[in-house]
């Protein structure tokens, strides 16, 4: 038994049907179009089981499910257009900080080191205590946007 069950509306249904005829857009789009159109339940809908739509789609039963729980919960639109991520990542180094490593990598590289490593410059960076952590990538992601 099928916990969120698709109804589409006529319109919502043509909507579907005239994105799939098109062709046009992201195979994402059109796959989670034509995934809505199967499990439709409605009147004139084929409603069709989870494994049958990932067989014929060539899809994951999950993907079946989690398309037909967004639609029930969300709508149409974002059923077929892809969240963006809600985390939000807190950045380790700040503009002062920044600026600091941007200061250490133009300066002098240290003694018996022909150059600034990823590596070098994290370390260097806590032992002045600019920040308490912080790793090479983040180093390296900092140098990239400010390069």
């Amino acid at each position: 038994m099928k916990r969120y069950l698709v109804t589409l509306t006529d319109e919502e249904r043509e909507g579907l049907e005239q994105l799939i005829r098109a062709g046009k857009g992201a195979a994402r789009k059109l796959a989670r179009a034509r995934i809505l159109l199967k499990a439709d339940c409605g009147p004139g809908g084929p409603d069709w089981d989870d494994a049958a739509i990932a067989e014929s789609l060539e899809v994951g039963i999950a993907t079946v499910e989690r398309t037909r729980k967004q639609f029930v919960e969300e709508g149409v639109e974002a059923a077929l257009i892809r969240r963006r991520p809600q985390r939000e990542y807190q950045r380790k180094l700040d503009g002062d900080a920044e600026a600091h490593l941007i200061a250490l990598a133009c300066g002098e590289t240290p003694p018996g080191h022909a150059r600034w490593t990823l590596r070098l410059l994290a370390d260097q960076m806590v032992a002045l205590e600019y920040v308490d952590t912080v790793s090479h990538e983040a180093v390296r992601q900092t140098l990239k946007k400010t390069s």
